[in-house]
């Protein structure tokens, strides 16, 4: 018997109208409404042909609901690629259900927000996380190391921009695969602001990334680009970031800034490798012992792999232990515990 929200769910995240789905499966756009609002029970054969024009494998309209969520998005985008994204997040959700049925992960740690200051807000998380003046780690570790969990959106909903939600008291992050290195590290931290309450998560990302303290005390007044270029691997952010919060800080004079910029914008300069999930890696790694594929693990979920591999930062088809990581020190202490 199909379930109404999951043919919404499944248009939607192949960012169909109700119109189009209908020409694809031979039906009309009047019966896809009344199949989604349960009005009507299609055939089985009618079934069939809207699974197979949605692209989803046998099963997947007929299964349980998936879980709402609700999205803030802070890039603007066109509502069927917000839809998109948000049916990728739903999926995401599903698995992570899936995951958490077998595995034991870290409880959330984020810090319930009590003011408006994004720069109080960064101090605050990072003495809480015990990284109080120093570079940040790897940010999609950290994060998972603090029980938030950190999927990527398929590249088809790239446009509708990182974002982040809660659903059943757990953190969620969804970051852009086509976003270079340096911005989905900036992205990550942003997310973390917007989960942390804060009025101006873009603040909060810089602050959080280059915190205050630090940077005064390592980065000596008036630096030249090929000092910044080099304070920039130290912090793992770009080097125009760290130019900007310099000048911010009085680091930089708007001279001296101007300058920087200049050069920064003829040569090609920041982080190389894509920060990725630890998490997963591990999840991955434990049931690939266990003798459970990848293509098995979509398979219970009703989904193809693919779809699953846009979910997970490519993982189950490209990515080895420790890929995507800046250096092994300064890693947060991740545990997976197989129930």
């Amino acid at each position: 018997m199909l379930t109404p929200s999951r043919l919404v769910l499944a248009r939607t995240r192949r960012g169909l109208t109700a119109v189009e789905l209908a020409r694809k499966a031979g039906t009309s756009p009047a019966s896809i409404g009344d199949y989604e609002h349960g009005r009507r029970r299609p055939r089985p054969a009618t079934t069939a042909r809207l699974t197979e024009a949605l692209g989803f494998p046998p099963g997947f309209l007929e299964a349980d609901d998936v879980p709402e969520v609700e999205v803030e998005f802070a890039t603007p985008a066109a509502k069927r690629q917000q839809d998109a994204a948000i049916g990728a997040a739903r999926l995401a959700i599903g698995f992570d259900g899936w995951l958490t049925r077998a595995f034991t992960f870290p409880e959330p740690d984020l810090p319930a927000w009590e003011h408006d200051d994004p720069e109080t807000a960064a101090e605050v998380v990072r003495a809480r996380w015990g990284i109080p003046h120093r570079p940040a780690p790897n940010l999609v570790h950290l994060l998972e190391a603090h029980g938030v969990r950190v999927f990527s959106l398929p590249p088809d909903c790239a446009g509708a921009g990182p974002f982040s939600c809660r659903h059943a008291g757990t953190p969620y992050v969804f970051l852009d695969p086509t976003a270079s290195p340096d911005q989905a590290r900036f992205d990550a931290a942003r997310e973390l602001g917007r989960l942390t309450g804060v009025t101006d998560p873009q603040t909060f990302a810089t602050a959080f990334l280059l915190p205050r303290a630090g940077l005064l005390a390592g980065v000596a007044r008036g630096p030249v680009t090929e000092q910044v270029v080099a304070h920039s691997g130290t912090w793992h952010v770009s080097p125009s970031l760290l130019a900007h919060r310099l000048l911010d800080l009085g680091l930089l004079s708007r001279t001296q800034h101007a300058t920087v910029c200049a050069h920064l914008a003829r040569r090609t300069a920041g982080m190389v490798q894509r920060e990725t999930s630890q998490l997963l890696t591990k999840v991955f790694r434990a049931l690939r012992a266990q003798g459970t594929t990848p293509h098995g693990i979509a398979r219970e979920l009703l989904l193809d792999v693919e779809e699953l591999n846009g979910l997970v930062f490519g993982l189950v088809l490209t990515a080895l232990p420790g890929r995507g990581e800046p250096g092994r020190s300064g890693r947060p202490n991740l545990t997976l515990v197989r129930r």
